[in-house]
């Protein structure tokens, strides 16, 4: 378990966080300029001036009231870059197993061999980074942090300087690190669908300061925790994969209700992760007909939160499944929506992008 105190006041805002990081993938989620980096930096020791408490375990990284302070490179800290940050003179091997240098004699060093494999890297190891792809470096780049035997892992936005489809390349690999590795991972993103996929718990930032903590189930659902905005509203669903239809419809089962998604690349049987955005749910009162959306999920309306401009969010209950629908004010009255109606959610199933279904197999996000 990572516990961190930290606070440091910069000329925009001032940093005052707390909160506890377990086994798995703590997401610290916000804007831009919210203290993300600041946080791992300070717990890498690269944020001198920070001042709190930052454990791991038993071990105390620093404490300022004690006047403790380990030097960063005795940390144990496996840090993820967005950029690679590889040495261009050494092979992918040679990189690798740099991280090595930096175990301690009693730590039980991670195989490589099983580190290679997870990355899917065996054909790259003689190479130079000269030679690799954005996404491959951030393999490599990934697999020297295991190796180097961290008790913590540290990404910053390890995915914010590739493309869409490397993105899509790299985020199984996190997902199995999740789900594999046993140390704590602590990642910056303000990618809605980045924190659903890996998050098994979610800290929202806002101007510096914890806004909400929790698993992420409980967190991406919930309309008083927006860290992006109105906007960027959507829940987060646990499913199960049924089957794959021949016409490359894929039917899910979310709390007993049938989703029906774009072809899933997942065997069925599988458990995943969707994201729902809100403003791709629309709302009946009574089953429609006659239209072309695949998906009529019946719910229960069990919140209203009406902000100052024409928009309402409506909270719904699909099968024990938490659904947000962004709807207008007028939309709301016409329908005399009130909490506690049964109401029908429409969902169209290409608005569900394949990066927003993550395997969920192994992950707690409750």
């Amino acid at each position: 378990m990572l516990s961190v105190r930290v606070t440091q006041t910069f000329c925009e805002f001032t940093l005052d966080a707390a909160f506890e990081a377990p086994r798995g993938i703590t997401v610290l989620y916000g804007r831009s300029g919210t203290g993300k980096t600041s946080i791992i930096n300070a717990v890498a020791g690269l944020l001198n001036t920070a001042s709190g408490r930052v454990t791991i375990g038993d071990r105390v990284l620093f404490d300022t009231e004690q006047g403790i302070w380990v030097p960063p490179h005795k940390r144990r800290v496996g840090y993820i870059f967005q950029e690679g940050r590889l040495f261009p003179h050494l092979t992918v091997r040679q990189n690798l197993l740099y991280g090595r240098r930096f175990a301690p004699r009693t730590a039980a060093p991670e195989s490589p061999d099983r580190v290679i494999e997870m990355l899917g890297i065996h054909h790259l190891l003689d190479r130079r980074p000269a030679l690799l792809s954005g996404g491959e470096k951030q393999r490599v780049a990934i697999g020297r942090a295991l190796l180097a035997s961290p008790e913590i892992i540290l990404a910053d936005e390890p995915l914010a300087a590739l493309d869409d489809a490397r993105k899509s390349d790299i985020l199984p690999y996190f997902e199995r690190i999740r789900d594999e590795v046993s140390v704590p991972v602590l990642y910056v993103s303000h990618s809605a669908s980045e924190v659903t996929r890996l998050a098994t718990t979610v800290i929202a930032l806002e101007s510096g300061r914890v806004t909400g903590q929790g698993p992420a189930l409980q967190i991406l659902s919930d309309p008083a925790v927006m860290p992006l905005g109105v906007r960027s509203a959507g829940a987060m669903l646990n499913a199960t994969l049924v089957r794959h239809h021949d016409d490359g419809i894929s039917e899910l089962s979310a709390g007993g209700l049938p989703l029906l998604l774009p072809r899933v690349d997942h065997p069925p049987g599988r458990a995943l992760r969707i994201r729902i955005e809100a403003q791709d749910v629309m709302l009946a009162t009574r089953p429609p007909t006659g239209i072309s959306a695949l998906n009529v999920l019946p719910a229960t309306l069990t919140d209203l939160r009406q902000g100052d401009g024409p928009g309402v969010l409506a909270r719904l209950d699909a099968g024990g499944n938490t659904l947000l629908a962004r709807i207008t004010r007028r939309s709301c009255d016409a329908l005399d929506l009130r909490p506690g109606m049964q109401v029908y959610a429409v969902i169209k199933a290409v608005s569900v992008p394949r990066d927003a279904v993550g395997d969920g197999h192994g992950s707690d996000g409750r």
